[in-house]
């Protein structure tokens, strides 16, 4: 079970783990909300720390250029690449080889710089509303749900290139693994659902569905499969609804 871990730790952050011969991200998929839920928490506990001290905007800021790091932005270079390809693209082939490439578009960068401010105005609302231990348990829950995400279209889709870095990983997944990161991202919202209440905790679910559903369509269409880049934009996109969502629930409220 360590073995796994590590792989999808390696795989999802920039964190210092000890190398392994055998790299088996396929296998390891099923702890991808394990690590995400890790990231999450680390998330609100700087951003609740920090708000004790500094304004919650400066707070929040901090708190996603955490996440960044710890990230290494692997899935804000997946949005942005795919809103380039998305905007600059004709066909799929055109649309493929914009992705591929390491320059960002204008497109891109409106993506990042707009996907960015919306974390860190996200992030500065809860933190208004949210006492720290709810803020935990919203942002673990986020960070697994949305982790658990990649995982459908990677197992349900084709890959749409002959060969990439996550190639592996959609050729050889395999549907147990899904399942179990499933059942661990639906386990993380109970924290959810007992300090913050059951709507929201039903409204990080139902984000963690529709989002990832409505990426997968977009690329089915768009590039007849899956890339690396559609499944980091999808968990970029699925950890910003889970915690957009909640937020309206909890102002409306």
């Amino acid at each position: 079970m360590t073995g796994p871990l590590l792989d999808a730790t390696s795989f999802l952050t920039r964190l210092p783990v000890p190398a392994r011969r055998r790299f088996d991200l396929a296998r390891a998929a099923w702890a991808f909300p394990v690590v995400g839920a890790g990231v999450g928490a680390l998330t609100a506990a700087l951003a609740w720390s920090a708000h004790l001290l500094l304004p919650v905007l400066v707070a929040a800021t901090l708190a996603v250029l955490l996440e960044v790091v710890v990230t290494g932005a692997l899935h804000l270079d997946g949005l942005a690449d795919c809103a380039d390809g998305c905007g600059g693209g004709q066909d799929r082939a055109a649309r493929l080889r914009i992705m591929k490439d390491h320059a960002v578009g204008v497109y891109g960068g409106a993506a990042l710089v707009l996907a960015l401010l919306l974390q860190v105005g996200v992030l500065a609302g809860l933190l208004g509303v949210l006492g720290g231990g709810q803020l935990l348990v919203l942002l673990l829950a986020a960070g697994a749900l949305s982790r658990a995400a990649m995982l459908p279209p990677a197992r349900w889709l084709r890959y749409a290139r002959a060969e990439g870095t996550a190639g592996a990983l959609v050729a050889g997944l395999g549907t147990g693994p899904v399942v179990a990161a499933a059942g661990l991202a639906v386990a993380a919202t109970a924290g959810t659902l007992l300090l913050v209440g059951p709507w929201v905790a039903l409204a990080q679910l139902a984000a963690a569905v529709v989002t990832p559903a409505l990426v997968s369509r977009w690329a089915y269409r768009s590039l007849g499969g899956v890339t690396g880049d559609v499944l980091g934009a999808t968990a970029e996109l699925t950890r910003t609804a889970c915690l957009l969502v909640p937020l309206a629930l909890l102002g409306w409220a």
